[in-house]
């Protein structure tokens, strides 16, 4: 099987097998991407991208048979219905309304799953920018004051810019671990090269 990300067939193998045995426990996807990267040592996000990758190529034989009676399929992405981006955009209102940042009305939203925390984030800035009439139009319904919708904007653009800030910081942290790690392993490497050729 050609490498997808970067993973050999035996890194897929252990993959399928570890979804499948965390899934069977019951856990989320979420938690499972989280578990196998700190078993592996790779990020989380590109674990879970791989594992995407690796169901949607269907059309290698390998792969077929890789996933055959693993119950393992790609979920389909289903779009948020008017009535859903609605009552989505209500909650963070009213929680934003308590003093609850857009950032954590989000992840209380998603209830811990990154990746409807992702969509709801994504959904929201996308409405924020295009239909600042339709957050008014919320925000009365829900009884909340209306203030000038250039600044509330403003402002959870600036939330939200700073969630991807954090996201981007946290990955740039876990990049300089591995790279200390590697130059760890590369010192000892030559270390104990250095110890073969002083024994011969």
């Amino acid at each position: 099987m050609n490498k997808i990300n970067g993973y050999t067939e035996d890194e897929a193998k252990s993959l399928v097998q570890f979804v499948r045995e965390e899934r069977g426990a019951g856990k989320t996807l979420s938690l499972i991407f989280e578990n196998y990267a700190r078993k592996t040592g790779r990020a989380k996000g590109s674990v879970r991208n791989y594992y995407y990758a690796l169901l949607r190529s269907n059309g290698d034989e390998r792969v077929r048979k890789l996933l055959n009676g693993t119950g393992l399929k790609a979920e389909k992405i289903l779009q948020f219905s008017e009535k859903e981006t609605d009552e989505m955009l209500k909650a963070i209102l009213t929680q934003k309304s308590k003093g609850v940042s857009v950032r954590k009305a989000v992840l209380n939203l998603a209830d811990g799953d990154d990746k409807l925390m992702l969509r709801y984030q994504n959904k929201y800035r996308n409405v924020l920018a295009k239909q600042p009439e339709r957050i008014e139009r919320l925000m009365r319904e829900c009884g909340l004051t209306v203030g000038g919708t250039d600044e509330m904007r403003s402002r959870l653009e600036d939330e939200i810019n700073g969630l991807y800030d954090r996201l981007a910081t946290g990955l740039k942290e876990e990049n300089k671990r591995l790279t200390a790690v590697i130059k760890k392993l590369s010192d000892e490497n030559s270390l104990l090269r250095l110890q073969i050729k002083n024994l011969t």
